[in-house]
């Protein structure tokens, strides 16, 4: 009987896409397969994220959990990866003992001779060293499951904001040679993929070796990505604006395929919390940078993050934080309190306004923004949108949903559909986990009016917005339109 392999994520993209390549290199190495019920799994592990507030205790809350499992079965091999254990190291053990692996992001690819370390010797593995592109070079080939797919092109960041631990966890930026990233879109491609997001800490920095000696940057990279066949999307994420530059407006302007939506972090809408943050860049320059790319793309929908509550955030400076948001029309913020990471700069500094004021200012920001999101649904409301149609909707296996490029899901009737029977690529078992849209999505493939859409574009008029996605109805004259 095969071994299970339980993978528990936290964080960000990054961290689902690494997760993945764990389950891929352990299914390659020794025969494991995937399994959602901890219980079972001869193998837990837990990927972790160090960016919010007591990241620590969260994993060590988890721990706690599955010790009891430890207890009832010794043999249970239990490890902590990603930017908690990058941070904690061997200290992990020490605080709890019957943790068998440490490994950091850029050592996920050891896991299969640390495994075996562990269960020769019964000795506990620890590796948080940072090899860099040698995690590329020794995974093998990613699975494909669903019609979208994530691929890292680079990693670490080399920009230091001051409260960002990410530089310590994950390391300077590098970037994968730009062969092998093409190698890997078109294997992707040949297997169903139809839309694919490039991951990276900060992904426009992308500077990938190519085989003429030269380098490409993102925009090249995207212009290339585009040609392989079968491929009818590409998003990015996650950006930093000091280096987004004319080169990509430019392929904004030029790269249809290229999807109608941005990420761009910007954090603060004050200079002076900015220069606190090193973020590299003022307001103006960031509003500079949006609406240079709105003449080229006048209907792109923005995304951002936003830190309330810095340390020494005025009202003067949330109230420019506010009156960003409101110039630059944010679809959706991803907005927090600040919360301070060890071994970072920021975590010094002096934080004297109380935590009511921060929780204030942020309701305040985010039901502004709420409401600036259902402003944008409900001008999409009569709109035809192209969409990828990646499964059953959630609460109703007789429509279908899909990803708008601003990234809202729709869900579709598709009753009387007359392309039931054709062929299809593979369907996904959970593709429509979103990416910013928190609670809405698709469920598992079950029997729904024309599973034959799956995987393949479609064009949907929008008939009706709501709180987390949208409704619509296939335009029969192109429901099965091709990439």
């Amino acid at each position: 009987m095969p071994r299970k392999l339980h993978i528990k994520t936290f964080g960000c993209q990054m961290n689902e896409y690494d997760s993945a390549r764990m389950a891929d290199a352990l299914a390659a190495s020794h025969g494991f397969e995937a399994t959602d019920n901890p219980a079972e799994a001869d193998v837990l592990l837990l990927n972790t994220c160090s960016i919010r507030e007591k990241a620590q205790e969260k994993v060590f809350s988890q721990l706690g959990l599955w010790r009891e499992l430890k207890t009832a079965r010794p043999d249970l091999i239990i490890g902590v990866g990603g930017c908690v254990a990058s941070q904690e190291g061997a200290a992990i053990i020490r605080r709890a003992p019957y943790v068998n692996l440490v490994f950091g992001p850029q050592t996920l690819h050891r896991l299969p001779q640390m495994l075996d370390s562990v269960l020769a010797t019964r000795r506990p593995a620890v590796d948080v060293s940072f090899p860099e592109i040698e995690k590329f070079d020794r995974l093998p080939d990613p699975r494909v499951d669903g019609a979208r797919a994530f691929v890292s092109i680079m990693e670490g960041c080399s920009k230091y904001c001051s409260f960002c631990v990410v530089p310590y966890t994950r390391g300077e930026e590098f970037s994968r040679p730009f062969d092998d990233v093409i190698a890997e879109v078109v294997h992707l491609a040949e297997h169903g993929v139809r839309e694919v997001i490039l991951l990276g800490q900060n992904v426009n920095a992308y500077r990938g070796a190519m085989h003429t000696g030269e380098f490409a940057d993102l925009a090249l990279l995207i212009r290339y990505l585009a040609e392989i066949d079968g491929i009818g999307r590409l998003r990015f994420t996650t950006s930093h604006p000091q280096v987004f530059n004319e080169r990509l407006i430019a392929a904004y302007a030029e790269v249809p395929k290229l999807a109608n939506h941005l990420h761009l972090p910007v954090q603060s809408g004050s200079d002076r919390i900015l220069a606190l943050m090193k973020r590299g860049h003022t307001a103006l320059e960031y509003k500079s940078k949006i609406r240079r790319l709105r003449e080229v793309r006048p209907d792109i929908s923005v995304t951002t993050d936003i830190i309330v509550g810095f340390p020494g955030e005025t009202e003067t400076d949330f109230a420019a934080t506010m009156n960003l948001m409101e110039d630059m029309n944010f679809d959706t913020s991803f907005s927090f309190l600040y919360s301070a990471r060890p071994g970072t700069p920021a975590a010094e500094f002096v934080d004297d306004t109380p935590r009511e004021i921060k929780e204030a200012r942020l309701s305040r920001l985010q039901s502004r923004n709420t409401e600036m999101a259902a402003a944008i649904s409900r001008r999409m409301v009569g709109t035809t949108q192209r969409i990828l149609v990646e499964g059953p909707a959630r609460k109703s296996p007789r429509q279908m949903c899909g990803r708008t490029e601003n990234n809202r899901v729709v869900n579709f009737d598709v009753q009387g559909s007359t392309n039931a029977g054709r062929s299809r690529p593979p369907a996904s078992r959970d593709t429509c986990t979103s990416l910013y849209i928190a609670g809405a999505g698709c469920e598992s493939v079950a029997e729904c009016a024309d599973k034959s859409l799956i995987g393949r574009f479609a064009d949907v008029e929008v008939t009706e917005a709501l709180t987390n996605s949208l409704r619509g109805r296939l335009l029969v004259e192109t429901q099965a339109r091709r990439a």
